[in-house]
């Protein structure tokens, strides 16, 4: 197989049920498989799975970047822009609260790009990118 292989992640959730609402519900990833302790999911090809740890620490960190508290660690998919607009009103239309606002950071600069980020229901923070040129991906 050739091109960008899929990413595997594992990451805390305090409970499945909220977890497959707004994973499979508001992000709309398809489900995989799943146990009483875990759920794959299907994030824009890769593959995401949310293990129940109710007791996992949640304490968060953040850096500044471009005048924002970027929380840390988070994930998240480089989207086309299209996709990544589609997001933004699909998590505002859920009411779900935006850390950071969907905006272009680095405006005119190189890396110019949209970012967004928000949190799930078990506090794991999530960012999503969209370049209008993804050769800025890398750029310096």
């Amino acid at each position: 197989m050739s091109g960008l292989r899929p990413f595997h992640l594992a990451f805390p959730v305090h409970d499945l049920d909220a977890a497959r609402a707004f994973y499979g519900g508001v992000m709309g990833c398809p489900e995989g498989r799943s146990s009483d302790e875990w759920i794959d999911f299907d994030f824009y090809g890769h593959q995401i799975v949310a293990h129940l740890a109710p007791q996992a620490n949640k304490q968060r960190d953040s850096n500044p970047v471009d005048g924002h508290d970027v929380p840390v660690p988070h994930f998240g998919v480089v989207l086309t822009m299209a996709q990544w607009e589609e997001l933004a009103e699909r998590v505002r239309a859920a009411g779900i609260k935006f850390q950071i606002e969907p905006y272009v950071r680095f405006k005119g600069m190189v890396g110019e790009q949209a970012t967004m980020f928000f949190y799930d229901p078990s506090g794991n923070a999530l960012e999503f990118k969209a370049f209008q040129d993804l050769g800025q991906l890398f750029a310096k």
